[in-house]
């Protein structure tokens, strides 16, 4: 075959390679353009080779023996997951990788607080595979994406308010919330109030004013919360077991047609939801 075919040859397809005998560096070249892969048919390539074979396909690492760091570094830019084939990477190789994959740190054995940071930053989940995190990287994970913090034992309040800001979801993995993160869980969403057992006041004063319709979630709402929610919308006491007078009162008072809804109304009550009718 002559150059000129083999060289039509691996442009079309990099592993026809694999047939030609004694390629020349040429290509050698044109093939992994083509196809990266086509690398493990080929003997004891030189750098520049190597370098044209992970930057088309940065896991073709795999098929080298002892690359240099600047071919490292261009299989791990290309791919965080070549690092996986690579033993002892450098920590530059190592922060490369996880800023493209932030999940690549999966495959490093004890990586640098620097390293661990750059992936969180990447990858927020990828905290699961980090033993021990410093408050600083599990701060960092949860703000990249909140849920996170279903990896983490013992989170700080800080780390759990900066979760469920980024992401109220995030309320569903913590046990024995404080007030404050509750309450920054339901300012962001006050559907996070399902999650909640036994809210304080405040917090369900704060899913309320979101909307009268989170007190379908609460049990046993105070009345004060009662009076929260008929206030803005008289009809939702159809959702209250025993209003008092006083929120049925409230709820007349901002739509007579609650009155359908309250069992064994008042006199003053009828009088008032004839009023607003």
């Amino acid at each position: 075959m002559i150059k000129q075919e083999q060289l039509a040859a691996v442009q079309e397809n990099g592993w026809a390679i694999y047939y030609i005998q004694n390629p020349s560096e040429a290509i050698q070249l044109a093939a992994v353009q083509q196809d990266g892969w086509a690398i493990r048919y080929i003997k004891n390539p030189s750098e520049a080779i190597q370098l044209a074979a992970v930057q088309k396909s940065g896991q073709a690492i795999r098929y080298l023996k002892n690359p240099s760091e600047a071919v490292q570094l261009a299989a791990v830019q290309k791919s965080g997951q070549a690092i996986r084939y690579l033993k002892n990477p450098s920590e530059a190789v190592q922060l490369a990788a996880v800023q493209e994959d932030g999940s690549a740190i999966a495959y490093l054995k004890n990586p640098s607080e620097a390293v661990q940071l750059a992936a969180v930053q990447k990858y927020g989940l990828a905290i699961e595979w980090i033993k021990n995190p410093t408050e600083a990287i599990q701060l960092a994970a949860v703000q990249e994406d909140g849920s996170a913090i279903a990896y983490l034992k013992n989170p700080s309040e800080a780390v759990q308010l900066a979760a469920v800001q980024e992401e109220w979801l995030a309320i569903q993995f913590l046990k024995n919330p404080s007030e404050a993160v509750q309450l920054a869980a339901v300012q962001e969403e006050w559907l996070a109030i399902q999650f909640l057992k036994n809210p304080s006041e405040a917090v369900q004063l704060a899913a309320v004013q979101q909307t009268v319709y989170a007190i379908y979630h609460i049990k046993n709402p105070s009345e004060a919360v009662q009076l929260a929610a008929v206030q803005q919308d008289g009809l939702v006491i159809r959702y209250l077991k025993n209003p008092s007078e006083a929120v049925q009162l409230a709820a007349v008072q901002q739509n007579g047609s609650a009155i359908k809804y309250i069992e064994n109304p008042s006199d003053t009550v009828r009088t008032w939801a004839a009023l607003f009718q």
